[in-house]
């Protein structure tokens, strides 16, 4: 019994216990619910609400003239507070509203897109997200058309979030240049100049919503960003789609592993085109790497270091170019290592300004031998003098550091200084070499690569860069003038004659150097060439890179990088008037009425330039539109007649023009053209009359003679 009694007691404790905690938990409750519930309330909502940036617009990057290199495109999502419009304009648009979604995306079925907004209207819902897809301005625009999203955000309750993404029209023109920029790394001007372009972000309020996305409240608490500068490059993109077309013509000739080209201005260090192509593993031709400045491009540049050499021992030595020296059979032998001349047999004696023409080896490093050989370091001396021992410090990240033996490292030998005087036992950057060679045009006087000419804002330029000079003077006058005159001398007679034009003078060097590949020498080369043209009114400097072109026949500099020197030349002096020599200083006035009329057919922007070049006096109808024309200048008086241009399907009138300016209109037209005659001359007879209706066979036979 009294066992019983001790059960019932413990039973009716714990009963007492639990309807204690019961009741702790109702009275908890009825306090979060009715006292305290408007300050948890409050938390919640707070807990809901969040700041998020809103990213600034990234600067633009312009080219020279203005054009748009990189610039950021708005893109936009689509949402959407379906509990904003009207019943009546809800139940008239949501059809088709659903229709135009289905159609426009192509994921879900109208039924599916009126399903959900209805059912989020239902429920009340303040926001949900039509699509994850990014859509364009243009088609932000088109929406705006649509039923329900024409009514606006604040009636019809759509909702564009914005958001800023980077395009470059010009696609892969000065694509390593202009680089990109990403949060841990990037390349080119995007990333050297990220602080400048990327701007300020702002901040707005964003509330928490069904579904866990994030919706903008009140823009009265947005901070709105401050927009990034703009760059102003020194780039010229017409010189930079020349430099990177003809780069890639001899690169698929040849099938080589990569090459680079830059055009600098000579008197301000302006880098007008920087072009860098690899070829990748489907065979085509990218720009993957800067090899114009980066490590992977810091390579032996071989025989155009021999400029280097030269300005070095003319110096020390004050010689005349008409010294002579005598190579022998093109052998020599240093210590215990033979070095030889590309020419079979040797260029026996030669003069200074032949030695350096023709490229010899051999003579370059017995001429530093002898000078340099006794006290190398005066040598080292003078490659540090024109700076060649560090980097540039240009604006672009990853600039290659140069490399180089000297007496003080551990690598030197006898046979070191040699070698070194030909361009090997050290690694430079293309764009370090070009300094060199505009130093040169430049009369001595050397300057840094630039950019960037300007960093503007919208109310105007904020930043301006001037040309930085290096050196005011590499050498004595005396010894630019014989570096000049060697320069000269290689593309008039030497290893560079095939570049040899007839309108202006070029100067330059071309280079080719055994490849380096593991400590080993390869049977692969690197071909070079380093000039300057108008040789005697330098505007523009260049450099060419081309590594291991494939073929025997392509295996050294005037081969293949000199040619592309040359296309470029040719191709800027055709949109540059002052890159051109004149080639008549005075234009006699006729003795007689009856001297040879001077006639041409052609676009009148086309005989501007040419009678602009020869010094001509030129009617006042060509500085109108552009049009084809006949013009012909007489003693007596000058004619100017408008062509008529044919109708489509229509033989075009190539009477009088030169090869090129009639295969253009023939061909445009769709004809096929044989030519009989010669190349040079104008066209005198064409086997279609003018203006006819073009044969079903498309033939025509255009006749040429020279006038």
């Amino acid at each position: 019994m009294l066992f019983t009694k001790e059960i019932l007691l413990r039973a009716r404790i714990i009963l007492l216990a639990i309807v204690l905690f019961m009741l702790a938990i109702i009275g908890k409750i009825a306090n979060l619910q009715f006292l305290e519930g408007d300050k948890w309330r409050n938390r919640a909502k707070i807990a809901q609400l969040a700041y998020k940036p809103i990213l600034a617009s990234r600067g633009n990057i312009y080219a020279d003239n203005g054009a748009l290199l990189a610039t950021s495109l708005p893109f936009y999502t689509v949402a959407l507070d379906p509990t904003i419009v009207s019943e009546a304009s809800f139940q008239a648009g949501i059809a088709l509203l659903s229709q135009k979604l289905s159609d426009f995306y192509g994921d879900a079925s109208p039924e599916l897109y009126r399903k959900r907004i209805t059912h989020a209207r239902n429920k009340k819902q303040k926001y949900i997200r039509i699509h994850k897809r990014y859509i364009t301005y243009e088609e932000k625009k088109k929406m705006l058309q649509w039923p329900i999203f024409k009514q606006g955000k604040f009636k019809g309750g759509v909702i564009f979030e914005e958001q800023y993404k980077r395009y470059y029209p010009f696609q892969d023109l000065a694509k390593r240049v202009i680089g990109i920029h990403r949060v841990t790394h990037g390349s080119g001007l995007e990333y050297a100049f990220n602080n400048e372009l990327k701007g300020i972000d702002g901040q707005a309020l964003y509330q928490k919503v069904v579904g866990g996305n994030w919706k903008q409240v009140e823009e009265s608490a947005m901070v709105r960003p401050i927009h990034g500068y703009d760059l102003e490059t020194t780039i010229d993109i017409n010189l930079q789609d020349v430099a990177q077309s003809s780069l890639l013509a001899v690169l698929e000739k040849t099938t080589a592993q990569n090459g680079c080209a830059i055009v600098m201005e000579v008197s301000t260090g302006a880098i007008k085109a920087m072009a860098n192509l690899t070829r990748t593993q489907s065979g085509k031709y990218a720009e993957t790497y800067n090899y114009a400045v980066g490590n992977q491009g810091t390579v032996e540049p071989g025989s155009i270091f021999k400029l280097v050499s030269m300005l070095a021992f003319l110096e020390e030595t004050d010689l005349p170019l008409t010294e002579t020296i005598d190579t022998g059979n093109g052998k020599v032998k240093f210590y215990d290592r033979w070095m030889c001349d590309v020419k079979k047999g040797g260029h026996g004696l030669i003069t200074l300004q032949e030695l350096f023409e023709k490229s010899s080896n051999v003579g370059t490093a017995m001429i530093i031998q002898q000078t340099f050989g006794a006290n190398p370091q005066k040598f080292i001396d003078y490659i540090e003098q024109l700076h060649m021992h560090k980097p540039l410090g240009i604006e672009l990240a990853g600039e290659g550091k140069p490399y180089m033996i000297t007496p003080k490292n551990k690598m030197w030998n006898l046979v070191t200084l040699p070698w070194l005087s030909i361009g090997y036992n050290l690694q430079i950057t293309p764009l370090q070499a070009l300094v060199l060679y505009n130093a040169v045009a430049n009369n001595g006087k050397m300057v840094k690569p630039m950019f960037i000419r300007n960093i503007k804002s919208a109310n105007g330029i904020v930043q301006t860069f001037p040309t930085i000079v290096l050196k005011e003077k590499i050498c004595s006058d005396k010894t630019l003038h014989k570096l000049q005159n060697l320069l000269e001398g290689t593309v008039e007679r030497g290893s560079a004659r095939c570049i040899k034009h007839s309108f202006y003078k070029i100067a330059g060097k071309t280079g080719t150097a055994e490849k380096l590949v593991n400590g080993k020498y390869t049977d692969n080369h690197l071909t070079s060439f380093a000039g300057y043209f108008p040789a005697d009114h330098p505007r523009y400097s260049c450099i060419i890179v081309v590594d291991s072109p494939q073929g025997e026949q392509f295996r050294f500099g005037a081969e293949v990088p000199a040619p592309i020197f040359k296309d470029i030349v040719d191709r800027i002096a055709g949109k540059d008037l002052q890159g051109r020599k004149i080639i008549n200083e005075v234009v006699p006035a006729p003795s007689n009425a009856n001297a040879v009329n001077l006639s041409n057919t052609g676009k009148t922007d086309e005989l501007s330039f040419l009678y602009q070049w020869l010094q001509l006096p030129i009617p006042g109808q060509l500085n109108g539109a552009e049009m084809w024309a006949n013009l012909t200048l007489s003693p007596a008086k000058n004619h100017f007649q408008a062509l008529k241009l044919p109708a489509p399907k229509e033989v075009p009138n190539v009477l009088h023009m030169k090869l090129r300016d009639a295969l253009f209109l023939l061909e445009s037209s769709g004809l096929t053209v044989a030519i009989e005659g010669t190349i040079h001359g104008h066209v005198c007879k064409q086997s279609l009359p003018p203006y006819k209706s073009i044969p079903a066979d498309r033939q025509i036979i255009i006749t040429l003679q020279k006038l």
